[in-house]
């Protein structure tokens, strides 16, 4: 063997040797923890897991000095495995407190809606109480101004209501015709009832004894009729008008003398009380 080939042998070997001293080019271990240590370093919630990404990048650096010293191999992969782990670990806790930050804000938000909603529902119950308080003053107002009107034509209170009378001298006698007499009445009634749509009245005809029951009871349904065509005609809602006859069955005198006997030849107009029933329905 001469001198040129004694020199590449002992190159030959020498590479040999270096390349069983020292670490492989590629490590996937340490490759592995290269790309997941800074990623869960550079995380915003990175403060939940300090402990373990401190320990993940010691163990990083301890296998970058082993492998850029040319290290044992094992040792290396030991420390890039162990860079690895704790930074799973660190990465479990970081998403761990992001799931719990979703639940929390879920819950802040569920919250925030129910508070809103109540509010809401305040709002409205609140908006209905003042409707309802506006609209009870408005009431007791017209019905106040509804018993001034009906004072000024001369209605007296009664159980049933405020009573206005119409005498026998608004009719012809023995008819139901109404005289033009008895219209400014009927019109101020009428304007009663069309302010206070609500507000029924019931009409009623009465008359003395004299003559027949069948008689008195039929003079009594038409002049009641005749009232309530005269309230019709001027805009009066039909729903709330009740006309009858009563006949002789009701007087308010005796029938033994002409005075008693005109105050029971009449037709009264009784204003129900509001929320009380028709007042007819009480005799």
């Amino acid at each position: 063997m001469n001198i040129t080939q004694r020199i590449l042998l002992t190159g030959a070997l020498a590479a040999i040797m270096s390349g069983c001293a020292t670490a492989p080019e590629t490590i996937d271990e340490l490759q592995t923890a290269r790309a997941v240590v800074p990623q869960v370093e550079a995380s915003p919630r990175a403060g939940v897991a300090a402990t373990y990404i401190a320990e993940a990048r010691k163990s990083l650096d301890r296998a970058n000095r082993l492998a850029d010293g040319g290290g044992d191999l094992e040792d290396i992969q030991h420390e890039a495995t162990l860079a690895t782990l704790n930074a799973q670990i660190a990465n479990e806790k970081i998403l761990a407190a992001q799931a719990r930050e979703e639940i929390d804000k879920g819950t802040a938000e569920r919250q925030a809606v129910l508070i809103e909603s109540r509010e809401r529902e305040a709002q409205r119950r609140a908006a209905q109480a003042d409707l309802a308080r506006q609209q009870a003053d408005e009431a007791s107002q017209r019905a106040k101004s509804l018993e001034e009107e009906l004072a000024a034509l001369k209605a007296k209170p009664t159980p049933r209501g405020m009573v206005l009378t119409l005498g026998d001298v608004l009719f012809d006698t023995g008819q139901a015709t109404l005289k033009p007499g008895a219209y400014p009445t009927i019109e101020k009634v009428a304007s009663v009832l069309k302010a206070e749509s609500d507000r029924r009245i019931t009409i009623e005809g009465h008359t003395d004894s004299v003559g027949t029951d069948e008689f008195n009871q039929s003079l009594s349904q038409r002049r009641a009729a005749a009232v309530e065509t005269a309230l019709l005609e001027r805009g009066v809602a039909s729903n709330q008008i009740t006309a009858m006859g009563k006949g002789e069955s009701f007087p308010v005198a005796s029938n033994d003398n002409v005075g008693g006997r005109q105050q029971n030849r009449r037709v009264e107009l009784i204003f129900a009380n509001e929320g009380s029933q028709v007042a007819s329905d009480v005799d």
